[in-house]
């Protein structure tokens, strides 16, 4: 017996078997068209490889489950459990989104993912004049604990996850969380999620942060520290190269990039007293699935791969969970097309595959419409039930990892590996991501493939279907498509809507202000102001920042109020025009 057959029993029984027997087993048949049921892990013919071969390959790819991950995070994969399927939802009203949440819950959906709007995602709560005409346009509006239980009206907290994608304000968003589910019995313990918490990628693609770089990144460790210690299944960053590859960057530079982050994160927290292993198991990552279907699979691969090996390497981590790379993906909100509409679910069902053959742990994908109007329940079900045929209908969950070992995979996935490792030597040289960002390495970087690309697109060098190529020769087609879209408001009538809901908010925002004692009848104003004046004084020392947004949440502020007693300490950020 080889070396490949001698490591491949000693998996099956040390790593595998006892994972399998303590996992719950989905209860699917795996029996193909034909008869047969395909291997749960396909290996190499171990007579075909040298000895030398058997050890590139156990180096390299090794099995599902240990390290260094190439083949996935668990042994099992989704034999054992399908990946979380989530679709990313917030708009008009706590009520509305309420309702589209219970909706996608009602329709198969496994988690929620919750869009907050841009005066929530800056700090502002939806009185103040600068949120005026963007409450509730791109997510939910989120001011006060009132908010947050209107959220999640008749959901129970303890029996779904929750990913919120909130950066600059994380910690607060977090806190409110929290309070509500003590209020509905569940102990934080017990609370599963994520919060994105990704500050960096703000200064580099985004732009919704609030404070400087500095004080950001100590927040973003003192959530750390909360998570670690109080809320031990919850993923307390998601570090997000998604919004770097809409912004443009190519596949290496999203591994590059989102891993260099995740570095810096790991840098600050190890100096601020945090042993990796306490905090590094529940990182999680959020990627995006491009069209490239083979190079987006090598993509995931290739991240989880370098991912084990510098946790292990350079942070010198001891517990095999902390170097797992487990994420979210999203498909290509940037690839959505308004010309001929309808080829988007052709576009979001391959990004979609590309993201369950890489091994993403949680998907959300886009509606075809996006790119004309707000999702309709009728978009989103489609983009819903895409995921649940790719995992019941396509075959590709019956075995691990299926496409490893595939000539072209392998070089692919290689390749991603060189490319994105020279970046990352870029950014040590230059001190780091912060650093890094602070020069403008990584913007700049964007900004020129962004640039690469979209004279890709205009010389037809990069052909996209129904935008550069096989176009409608009249409007004949067109109309024809658009009578199997369903309908979207006339833009006055939408108009007239947000502004509407937006009201609304306000309104409801300046109720609670002049009535707060009613809606918190344990702390009087006295007390409040007390505990904003802790936080503020908690961020001086940069202790137990956390803890005292807990306290002020409890006591009834709003996240404006919060943010301002934090801003008396921070500041707020400028970028630099120079």
């Amino acid at each position: 017996m080889g070396k490949l057959k001698t490591a491949f029993n000693k998996w099956r029984q040390e790593v595998h078997n006892p994972f399998a027997e303590g996992a719950r087993q989905r209860e699917a048949h795996f029996t193909s068209t034909s008869g047969f049921e395909p291997p749960d892990l396909a290996l190499p013919n171990e007579q075909e490889l040298s000895a030398s071969g058997q050890d590139k390959y156990l180096a390299k790819l090794g099995f599902p489950g240990e390290y260094p991950f190439t083949r996935g995070v668990n042994p099992t994969m989704y034999r054992g459990r399908l990946w979380t399927m989530r679709q990313y939802a917030g708009f008009g009203t706590a009520a509305e989104t309420n309702a589209r949440y219970r909706y996608l819950l009602e329709s198969g959906q496994t988690g929620l993912s919750v869009a907050f709007d841009l005066p929530t995602q800056m700090g502002y709560d939806s009185t103040h004049p600068l949120a005026e005409g963007e409450v509730g346009r791109v997510g939910v509006p989120v001011d006060t604990l009132e908010d947050m239980r209107e959220l999640f009206a008749n959901i129970p907290l303890g029996e779904v996850t929750t990913s919120m994608t909130i950066n600059a304000p994380a910690a607060i968003l977090l806190a409110q969380y929290v309070v509500l589910a003590e209020e509905q019995g569940v102990n934080r313990r017990e609370l599963g999620g994520t919060i994105q918490n990704d500050i960096l990628k703000e200064y580099m693609a985004r732009g919704t942060y609030i404070f400087p770089p500095e004080p950001s990144l100590a927040l973003t460790v003192d959530t750390f520290r909360f998570c670690s210690r109080e809320m031990p299944r919850w993923n307390m960053i998601s570090v997000s190269g998604y919004h770097l590859r809409e912004a443009g960057c190519s596949a290496a530079q999203e591994i590059a990039f989102t891993l260099a982050d995740a570095v810096e994160y790991c840098e600050q927290a190890v100096r601020a007293g945090l042993d990796i292993d306490s905090f590094a198991g529940r990182l999680s990552f959020f990627f995006n699935a491009h069209s490239n279907l083979l190079e987006e699979v090598a993509k995931f691969r290739a991240a989880r791969r370098m991912w084990a090996r510098i946790v292990k390497e350079r942070f010198k981590a001891r517990d095999e969970r902390s170097m797992r790379l487990r994420f979210h993906t999203q498909t290509a909100g940037s690839m959505l097309m308004a010309q001929q509409p309808l080829n988007n679910v052709v576009r979001v069902t391959l990004q979609a595959l590309a993201a369950v053959l890489g091994g993403t742990q949680s998907l959300h994908t886009n509606s075809y419409d996006e790119a004309l109007n707000l999702p309709t329940e009728e978009s989103v079900t489609i983009a819903l039930r895409t995921q649940q045929i790719i995992a019941e209908e396509s075959g590709v969950t019956a075995s691990t990892d299926p496409l490893a070992g595939g000539y072209l995979i392998e070089d692919i996935t290689d390749r991603l590996e060189v490319e994105a490792a020279k970046y990352l030597r870029i950014i040590d040289e230059m001190g780091g991501m912060k650093a890094a960002i602070e020069k403008g390495y990584p913007q700049a970087e964007i900004h020129q493939k962004a640039y690469e690309w979209q004279q890709d697109v205009e010389a037809k060098r990069r052909l996209l279907v129904g935008h550069n190529c096989y176009q409608e020769s009249d409007n004949a087609g067109e109309a024809e498509q658009d009578k199997k879209i369903p309908a979207a408001s006339p833009l006055s009538s939408l108009r007239s809507a947000l502004e509407a809901a937006e009201q609304r908010q306000r309104a409801r925002l300046e109720e609670y202000l002049a009535h707060r004692p009613a809606y918190v009848p344990r702390f009087t104003e006295a007390e409040l102001e007390r505990r904003l004046d802790a936080l503020t004084r908690a961020c001086e020392s940069h202790d137990s920042i956390s803890e005292r947004i807990i306290d002020c949440v409890r006591a009834g502020a709003t996240e404006g109020e919060m943010v301002e007693a934090m801003v008396r300490v921070w500041g707020r950020h400028q970028e630099s025009r120079a």
